[in-house]
Order: structure tokens, then C-alpha cells, then sequence
């Protein structure tokens, strides 16, 4: 992403008022705010006011911060926050993959339903009611003016924390990881609510403490702010899903968690290092964990494990994987979901996908995940402040991190491990926050700058 553009800040007062110093100036201080939302909007699309700032006011300032940085700021009384609908190509690919989804797992999950449940429509009922209330979820959030999610970023990301370290002690096991919390009516896994949590808190952070993390005259000051805090604050997150025997979330937590830190400006040298020693920790742990070591065993030498036990999974997906051919074998005419895949409908549901829809189809799959990639960045691009382009980046980028980890553990490319597809894979609460995060970056799609 372009540095120049993301370090802009949130731009909420009045542009006349007085000019401050430059190691203390808000941007957010310098904005005009005509609505009751503080946004310059027009309801029937005109230009905003053109009204010219006090003479001088905040340009030495700004200027005296540019030469200090050495990074080019947009200049605060330059800014007017324009706010319009929500970004419709954007809609538009998430109501395909959310669509795309249900159908896959009804596709994927019937045989599974009806053999063990006595039900075909078990899956989809809860897939689908789920979808619609994520649904209503989304369209609720995109309502609300995104400053509204910052203050609240903080008490977010601790209250999750304290749910992850509860379902790592008393939390209920699926597999070996205790990730699941169950609340009787509904079971929810704190580590998908942490994934939002940890975009909104990285983006506040990064957003509060902009100048010290881009003080690059400074070394030790951006290298603390802009590093080493962050990738401690990381390290937490991570024991707490050390706690949970979950090292798939822990390894998705950092890669987003450290994709929003390096967007925000952090120091390539402490952000590679702190990444370089995060994945030593996690190699231990993993090496003295039997469960996670014999996994990466299993990837490194199948020859020595059995075909009707730890490989199974494995390779009777990358089976459904081949055996779709170009065009594939036809939607619900998988013949490897019948006991052969194990639970179809989740994290192996792409292997249902190639086999059922070939290579035509998965290809269709993984376009349209390229697409709303193009479409978030674009989105983050084109976000008014600091905050609002970093939670933007971090969204698109969680969800692109999952599909890419997903896609690799289905096609054995990566050890074997639960990572889950999202939109497609069957998890009714997964679906709910995911949907919900669709909300906030829709509703970040409707704010956009432009310089005077």
C-alpha cells in the first residue's frame, strides 16, 4: 500500500481552527465538519465546499513534519471527508461468494447430514440461517460511520483476549484444540472474533501513534512504537492460543496481525526479525507439542504413516482434487464425499468444489477471491484516514491469508491443519462475524477524500 497515503489521519473539526505545533498537530483537528456526521456530504452528489482555510494556518507545521519524517503527508487542511453509498462492486462479489457458499455446502454436506443425522438439510438450514443473519448484520454495520468501530477497537480486543484464554481452560475440545466456548443455544470460537478484534486494535494503534512509528530520524522511538509493542502485544495473543493447542489460528492471527503492523510503517528490519524469531517460538512449541509435530511428519514422509489413518484426509482430497477433470462431474455428483473426505463442508470443502465443478470452477473460485481483493485495496486506498485504511487492508487481507493457507492444506502444499474457506466452509457463528466484517469495510467503502 502507498505509505504517502495511509498515514493520513481521522480529519473531523472545523478546518479554521488555529494552527498547532508540528510535533503535536492532529489531522483530525483540521477537517470540516458540516453534517451532524462530520462529513463534508452533499446528498445530491455536489462538490464540497470549496472554503479556503486561514491564512497560513497549518502549512509551516505541516511543512517542518515533512522534512522531519521525510515522507510526504497529505496536509491536513488539504482534506474533505466525502461520504456516498457503500462500494457496489464490493456487494456485489460478496453476495456471489456468500451464494456460491451455501450452495457448495448443501452440495458438500448432504450425503454426511442424512448418513449420521438422518437429515440431508441439516447443514444448509444452519448455514443458511446464519447467512441471513449475518446478513442483516452486514447491512446494519455498514450504516454506522466507522470512527464509531475505534472506540471501541480496545475493549474489543481485550474482552476476546479474555474469551480465548477461557476457552483454552474450560473450553470445549474439537480435536485437540479447545478453541469452542459452548453457550448451549450456540457454541462460538473467541479465536474468529480475535481476527477483527486484532485489525481493529492495530489499526487504532497505528492511527494513535502515527507519528512516533514514522519518526524514522529516530530509531529507537519509531522501533519501539512501530515494532517492538506491537509484536509484543502479538506475542500475547499468540500464548493465549498456545493455551488452546490451536496453531493454525495462532499462525492466521500473526500473519494478519503483522500485515496491518507493516501497512501502519513498522521498521522493515525489527518487523522481518520479530517475524523471523515469532516463527522460531512457534517452531518450538510445535516441535515439543507431539500432536503438531506429528503432523508435520505426516507432510514430510506419508510413506510412513497409513493410508486408512493419517493420510486418509489427505490424500483422498487431493482424489477429489484430480478427479474433477476440466469441467468436473457435475454439482452434487461428488462420489468422494460419501465417507471418502472427511467433513466435506468444512475445511476440505474446496476439494468437493474441484472435483464437482473442475478446474473451470475452482478457477471461477479463486477469481472471485481476487477480485474482492482488488476491490478491498481499492477501498483502503481510497479511506479518508489512518484508521479507516488499515482495518480496510487488514480485512482484505485476513480473508485472502485464510483462502491462501485453505487452499494450500487442501492441495497438500501445507500440513494438514483446520483452516477454514471463507464463505464456503460450514461454521454458523464463523459465518456470522465474517459477514459482519464484510459490514465494516462496506461501511468504510462509503467515506473517500479528496484534496482541495
Amino acid at each position: 500500500m502507498d505509505r504517502n497515503r495511509i498515514n493520513t489521519d481521522n480529519m473531523t473539526a472545523r478546518r479554521t481552527a488555529p494552527a498547532a505545533d508540528a510535533r503535536t498537530a492532529d489531522p483530525r483537528r483540521a477537517q470540516p465538519s458540516r453534517d451532524p456526521r462530520g462529513t463534508a456530504h452533499d446528498p445530491r452528489g455536489a462538490a464540497p465546499s470549496q472554503e479556503k482555510p486561514a491564512p497560513g494556518a497549518g502549512a509551516p507545521a505541516a511543512d517542518k513534519k515533512d522534512k522531519k519524517y521525510k515522507t510526504k503527508f497529505v496536509k491536513p487542511h488539504s482534506i474533505v471527508r466525502i461520504r456516498g453509498g457503500v462500494d457496489r462492486p464490493m456487494l456485489i462479489i460478496i453476495l456471489v461468494l456468500l451464494g456460491f457458499g451455501l450452495v457448495m455446502v448443501f452440495s458438500a454436506s448432504f450425503a454426511a447430514a442424512h448418513k449420521v443425522l438422518g437429515d440431508s438439510f441439516y447443514y444448509i438450514k444452519r448455514q443458511g440461517a446464519f447467512a441471513i443473519l449475518g446478513l442483516i448484520a452486514m447491512f446494519a454495520v455498514s450504516f454506522f460511520d466507522y470512527r464509531f468501530f475505534r472506540r471501541f477497537a480496545p475493549l474489543l480486543f481485550v474482552i476476546t483476549l479474555g474469551l480465548m484464554v477461557i476457552a483454552g481452560v474450560y473450553g470445549r475440545a474439537r480435536g485437540v484444540a479447545a478453541r469452542w466456548i459452548d453457550l448451549k443455544i450456540i457454541s462460538i470460537q473467541p479465536s474468529e472474533i480475535m481476527k477483527l478484534a486484532i485489525v481493529l486494535f492495530f489499526a487504532n494503534y497505528c492511527a494513535t501513534h502515527r507519528e512516533e512509528i514514522n519518526d524514522y530520524s529516530d530509531f529507537r522511538r519509531s522501533s519501539i512504537w512501530g515494532d517492538i509493542i506491537p509484536i509484543g502485544i502479538i506475542g500475547v495473543v499468540g500464548a493465549a492460543m498456545v493455551l488452546q493447542k490451536h496453531f493454525s489460528g495462532l499462525i492466521i492471527l500473526a500473519l494478519i496481525g503483522m500485515t496491518v503492523i507493516f501497512a501502519g510503517g513498522a521498521r522493515k528490519f525489527w518487523f522481518l526479525l520479530g517475524g523471523g524469531i515469532g516463527a522460531g517460538v512457534t517452531l518450538i512449541f510445535i516441535m515439543i507439542n507431539d500432536y503438531a509435530k506429528k503432523r508435520i511428519d505426516v507432510f514430510l514422509h506419508p510413506e510412513n504413516y497409513s493410508k486408512l489413518n493419517e493420510t486418509w484426509q489427505t490424500l483422498n482430497g487431493l482424489n477429489a482434487v484430480g478427479s474433477g477433470g476440466l469441467l468436473g462431474v457435475g454439482l452434487g455428483n461428488s462420489y468422494m464425499k460419501y465417507s471418502y473426505v472427511s467433513a466435506p463442508q468444512n475445511d476440505f470443502i474446496f476439494s468437493i468444489v474441484c472435483e464437482e465443478l473442475g478446474f473451470i470452477g475452482a478457477t471461477a473460485l479463486i477469481l472471485l477471491f481476487v477480485l474482492f481483493a482488488w476491490r478491498g485495496f481499492v477501498i483502503a486506498m481510497r479511506a479518508p484516514d489512518t484508521f479507516s485504511a488499515l482495518t480496510a487492508f487488514g480485512i482484505t487481507s485476513k480473508v485472502i491469508i485464510q483462502v491462501i493457507l485453505n487452499i494450500g492444506v487442501v492441495t497438500n502444499v501445507i500440513p494438514n491443519t483446520g483452516i477454514a474457506l471463507p464463505f464456503f466452509s460450514y461454521g454458523g457463528s464463523a459465518l456470522l462475524i465474517q459477514l459482519t466484517e464484510m459490514g465494516v469495510l462496506l461501511a468504510i467503502s462509503r467515506y473517500s477524500y479528496k484534496e482541495e
